[in-house]
Order: C-alpha cells, then sequence, then structure tokens
C-alpha cells in the first residue's frame, strides 16, 4: 500500500486490529500491528519508510503462529524437516516469543494439511535450497493465512532438530540431487527424508531492557531481544525450565520472580499487556488460582501450554509441602517428577530448606540421576553416530555409554559462553572454539558445552561431543560424572564458567589452566581490594558493604560520586555510578540480586580521568 490513504482503505477493508509487514525486511522492522483506526498511521508508518509496498493480514491477532522449513532441490524433491510454533499467539513476533519444536498442539490433520500448503507454495515459488514458511492459524476455524516466506535460512533454522540445514542447501544451490546426499547424522541413510523425534526443542530469547532507563519493555510484532537460548528434553515442562535458567543465571526456574507481590488486577494488566516478565506473571496467576481458562481467555496462549505450566506449578506446591524437617523425606516417585519436570537441584533446595549440593546426593542415594542422549533425527529408528548430545531425567538408558578408566583420564571439557547478552557476544564463543581447536591439535577429546543456538561452538562438528545444555553447576557435574575428563577449561567462555569455578573446584573436578582459589581473588570484589592494600597498589577508595547506613556514611565520607560494584559480573551488570542518598538503596539492592552470593563493594568514582587496560598472558 503506497500512501496512508491507502493503508487506511485497507484498515476498513480488513476491520482492526490488522498487520502491516513490510515488503522485505528481517526481524520485522517496520511491522505493525494497528489496534485502532483512530491513529492509527504511528505502527504502520514505520513500515512505509522500510518498504513502500505491504500486505493487509487481516483480523488475525491471538491466531496461532506456525512455521515449517522446507528443503527442496532443483528436480523438484521436497522435504519439509522441521514445523515449530509459537507459544505466544499472533501480534508477538517469532523472535520475542518462546518456540518450540516439533509443534505440540497441532492435530495430525492440521498438521499434514499446512505441511501439503508448504510443499506446493514452495514449488510454485520454484525455491531451490532452503526456506521457511509462516502461518497464522486458527485451529477452531481451519483459517489460515501465509504471513512470509523466507528464501533464506532464518533465525528459527537452528531449531531444525540435528538436520544440517546449510550444508544440505548449500549443496543444492550447486544443483545436487537431494536423495543422493547422505545424512551426516546417520552417515548412512539418505538427506532426502523428514527427521522424526523423541524429544523436543524450545527457544527462548533473551532482553537486555535493564539496562535502559524509561525503555518500553512491552513486547509486539518488531523485535527487541538480543540473544536466544536453546533447550533439549523430552517434555515441555522440562524445556522450558531449562531455557528460563539458561536465559539468565539468576532464575531458578518458573517462578513467579518480579511478580510475588502483585495483585491479581495488576497481574492480569502484565498478562494482557506482554513484556519480557510475563512468564514469571504467568506463575503469580497461577499462584493466585487463576484458571487456565481466564488466563487463555486474557493472552490466547494455547490451553495445553498453559495445564503444562499448572502441572510445573502444582508440583512446586507439592514440594513445598516437605519444607523444614521433612526435606530428606521427600517421596522418590515426587522427586522424580520434579526432575523430570525440569526442577533443578538448587530450585527444589529453595523450596524445602536444603543446599544445592544437599539435594544432589539425596537424589543420587535413591538412583535419580540423568541419562545422555543423542539428537539422531530417526527417532532412534537407524543406528545413529552423532556426537550431538543433551541430559534428561526422562529415559532410563544412555545412548552413549558412561567413560570408563581411571579417574580423570577422559577429555577435556570446555564451558562455552552461553547466551549473547549486552558485552558479552561472539568473541567469547570465538575464544572457546579456537580452545577446542588447539587440544584437537594436541590430541585430546574435546567436549564442548553450550546453549546458544547462534554460536559456532554449537556446531556438532568443531568438538569430539558436543552437550547442548545448561552452563549449571549441577549440569556441568553431572556430564563430569558420566565423561570422567582430565579437566574443565573455564577460561575462554566468559563469565558463566567463571561463576561456576571456583564451586567445580570444591567439588573435585579439576580445573585447568588458573586456580579456581586465584580466579576467585580476581573475581571477589572485597578480596581483590584487599589484596591491592596489602601488596600497595594504588585504587579508590572502598568499602564492603553490610548495610545501607555503613553505605550512606561512606558516600558522605568520600562525596559523592561513588561507584557500587557487585562481584562475579560481566559488562558492567548492575554497576552503577550514584550521585545521590535517594538512588543509593535501589541500584544496591539490585547489585545484591545480581551477585548474591559474593559482596558488594562501593568505590569512589572518579571523575576527569582516563581508564586504561592491558591484557596479559602468563
Amino acid at each position: 500500500m503506497h500512501y496512508r490513504r491507502r493503508r487506511s482503505e485497507g484498515r476498513r477493508g480488513f476491520g482492526v486490529p490488522c498487520h502491516g509487514p513490510s515488503g522485505i525486511c528481517i526481524g520485522r522492522v517496520g511491522v505493525g500491528l494497528l489496534q485502532q483506526l483512530a491513529g492509527s498511521s504511528r505502527p504502520s508508518a514505520q513500515g512505509t519508510r522500510v518498504r513502500s509496498a505491504g500486505v493487509g493480514g487481516g483480523i488475525i491477532k491471538g491466531w496461532k503462529e506456525v512455521e515449517y522449513e522446507v528443503v527442496r532441490d532443483v528436480y523438484g524433491n521436497c522435504v519439509t524437516v522441521c514445523n515449530m510454533e509459537n507459544f505466544d499467539p499472533m501480534g508477538i513476533h517469532t523472535g520475542e516469543s518462546i518456540v518450540v519444536a516439533p509443534s505440540q498442539t497441532l492435530n495430525d490433520s492440521d498438521y499434514h494439511w499446512l505441511r501439503e500448503i508448504a510443499i506446493k507454495t514452495v514449488a510454485h515459488l520454484n525455491i531451490v535450497g532452503e526456506c521457511n514458511i509462516q502461518y497464522a492459524y486458527d485451529p477452531n476455524s481451519r483459517d489460515y493465512r501465509v504471513i512470509e516466506i523466507n528464501p533464506r535460512l532464518s533465525r528459527s533454522s537452528a531449531l531444525a532438530t540435528g538436520y544440517p540445514l546449510a550444508a544440505v542447501a548449500a549443496k543444492l544451490a550447486q544443483g545436487a540431487h537431494l536423495p543422493s546426499l547422505r545424512n551426516s547424522v546417520t552417515k548412512e541413510t539418505s538427506a532426502n527424508f523428514e527427521p522424526a523425534l523423541d524429544y523436543i526443542v524450545l527457544k527462548m530469547p533473551r532482553w537486555d531492557v535493564s539496562k535502559f532507563h524509561m525503555v518500553d519493555r512491552r513486547l509486539g510484532s518488531s523485535m527487541k531481544s538480543i540473544g536466544e537460548v536453546m533447550a533439549i528434553g523430552r517434555k515441555f515442562e522440562e524445556v522450558l525450565q531449562k531455557a528460563i535458567r539458561m536465559v539468565d543465571g539468576s532464575n531458578a526456574g518458573f517462578t513467579s520472580k518480579g511478580w510475588r507481590d502483585k495483585s491479581i488486577e495488576e497481574v492480569r494488566e502484565g498478562l494482557a499487556c506482554p513484556t519480557d516478565r510475563r512468564i514469571f506473571a504467568l506463575k503469580r496467576a497461577l499462584e493466585l488460582d487463576m484458571s487456565v481458562e481466564e488466563i487463555h481467555e486474557i493472552t490466547k496462549i494455547d490451553r495445553w501450554s498453559l495445564h503444562k505450566l499448572a502441572q510445573i506449578h502444582d508440583t512446586e506446591t507439592a514440594l513445598s509441602m516437605f519444607a523444614g524437617s521433612n526435606a530428606h523425606q521427600i517421596p522418590r516417585d515426587l522427586l522424580r517428577k520434579a526432575k523430570q519436570y525440569g526442577f533443578s537441584d538448587k530450585q527444589i533446595g529453595e523450596l524445602v530448606g536444603m543446599k544445592e549440593l544437599e539435594v544432589r546426593t539425596l537424589r543420587k542415594s535413591i538412583g535419580i540421576t540423568p541419562v545422555m542422549k543423542q539428537i539422531d533425527t530417526m527417532a532412534a529408528e537407524f543406528p545413529a553416530k552423532t556426537n550431538y548430545l543433551y541430559s534428561t531425567y526422562n529415559g532410563d538408558t544412555n545412548d552413549v555409554p558412561p567413560a570408563q578408566g581411571k579417574k580423570n583420564s577422559g577429555g577435556v571439557i570446555v564451558l562455552g559462553s552461553g547466551v549473547y547478552r549486552i558485552g558479552s557476544s561472539v568473541e567469547f564463543d570465538y575464544g572457546a572454539v579456537e580452545c577446542v581447536k588447539a587440544l584437537r591439535a594436541m590430541g585430546e577429546e574435546t567436549i564442548m558445552i553450550n546453549y546458544n543456538p547462534e554460536t559456532v561452538s554449537t556446531d556438532y562438528d568443531e568438538s569430539d561431543k558436543l552437550y547442548f545444555e545448561e552452563l549449571s553447576l549441577e549440569r556441568v557435574l553431572d556430564i563430569v560424572d558420566h565423561e570422567n575428563p582430565k579437566g574443565v577449561v573455564v577460561s575462554v567462555g566468559g563469565q558463566l564458567p567463571q561463576n561456576i569455578a571456583l564451586k567445580l573446584h570444591q567439588a573435585g573436578v579439576p580445573i585447568l589452566g588458573t586456580s579456581p582459589l586465584d580466579i576467585d581473588k580476581a573475581e571477589d570484589r572485597f578480596k581483590f581490594s584487599k589484596i591491592l592494600d596489602e601488596i600497595g597498589v594504588d585504587q579508590p577508595e572502598w568499602k564492603e558493604l553490610t548495610s545501607l547506613e555503613d553505605a550512606r556514611a561512606f558516600a558522605h565520607k568520600v562525596g559523592y560520586p561513588v561507584l557500587v560494584r557487585p562481584s562475579y559480573v560481566l559488562s558492567g551488570a548492575a554497576m552503577n555510578v550514584v550521585h545521590t542518598d535517594g538512588d543509593l538503596e535501589q541500584l544496591l539492592l539490585k547489585a545484591a540480586e545480581v551477585s548474591p552470593e559474593h559482596p558488594v563493594v562501593m568505590t569512589q568514582f572518579l571523575e576527569e580521568t582516563k581508564e586504561l587496560e592491558c591484557d596479559a598472558v602468563s
């Protein structure tokens, strides 16, 4: 639609709200959801600036968003290698939504009907290689709209469940015959197949909006997220809780974080106007006894997904009954169910009043341990030679047997960088990949642990084994138990590996390189500042904070501004320059939340000075 007048005419024809996508864009820059006719030219005008032609999508807000990944060769051979669905309904961009593969709420008839439409559409457009087609779909009426087709790899392609999309697409672009290409996972069958899955994959976005003041946290049809994680398991509940922790290590799982003191009216508003915190608002809604039906009516999230959230909530409630002196008497069946639903040892410990390692010891003593499974794309119908692995409690046998031999005689584990965030991006992944290459050149077996689908390190060809898993103390210890490594490298993956280095050391895991005791001296602000004083190195005046009153006294002594510095953080997370007493309490609380297990130090802030940095190797 080339002019705003025609935009308005289009809205009157479709009704509102309607969807106004730009012609050529990524991340749907310039897409506007026109909520009401009066004054609705503003969101659509952004799209007009990006591309002068748009397509009105009709009244589709609240419908399901479904996607198919399609591969086709020049001879017309065509397969759909993956289908996925958004947890959030239409109106929220795919890059802002939780996405699940394969789809969980389509019935068999709908799945094959939309698949057939995808294959016909791709053939009509004569696409060669890989593409994805996205639908808005109303399961109640079976009405649908094709939202877009991307004749390229997309951000969702990583969810294509182990199928080597990029490699196959590159060969097809050169005229290769799809049936003649080998499946790189089985090494024996043809690539002209549609994967069969015995696992579920969930992608969750990460936002860093908290780093900005006065930012609009609301989610819509344009992307604000700056990274994403991918969790693999065998239950929706399991992968959801894994992913929530992957997004931010301070998240225990599916909790009401940030919403615990909110009223039911505030929660209803939070559900109706989704933000980056809505997953926690959903938990608060369940705590307030809102029904699945009421939540569905407000959010249009599928009832199936909401029932799964309710099952997590019910399991948490059951665990809480054993808080205090009864903690060691949690029934085995309940503890196993909690682990199958993705509860971490630390999360369970917080519910019943035990330490993380105490829960670990308890569950191992009664035989509750994870199994290591392969991503084989064939649901174990054919032998797989893949090194692409994940852990789960929803299984009884390991696809890869535990390492044998003397203690610490296996390969070398390299901990990756986790999710991208402001201040932590591809540079850490580069370091991890180069470390793996160097180790392989030395003849060492390499084992990578990471969960970021956007990285090179999570390409299963880069290491001898890839665990697509959490970078948590619990999960790394599980993999250490299974692999019996000669050592773990924590120095190339950025902040996340550093955060668990000392605890791994205390658990008896050999750490290669700098001792975790020395890492702690550098990362712990109090220890570091104290050492500088002891060896006579100048630094700004500082004080470890023990109370708000002490903090105010120190600030008045040295004079504002002062710098609040939490320990074990990267890119200045919760590090703030404080100018007044009024800002001090809020910023101190924020720092304590980011680094709850380590001290927060406040220093004099030096103005009109230069900052210099030196990199060293020893």
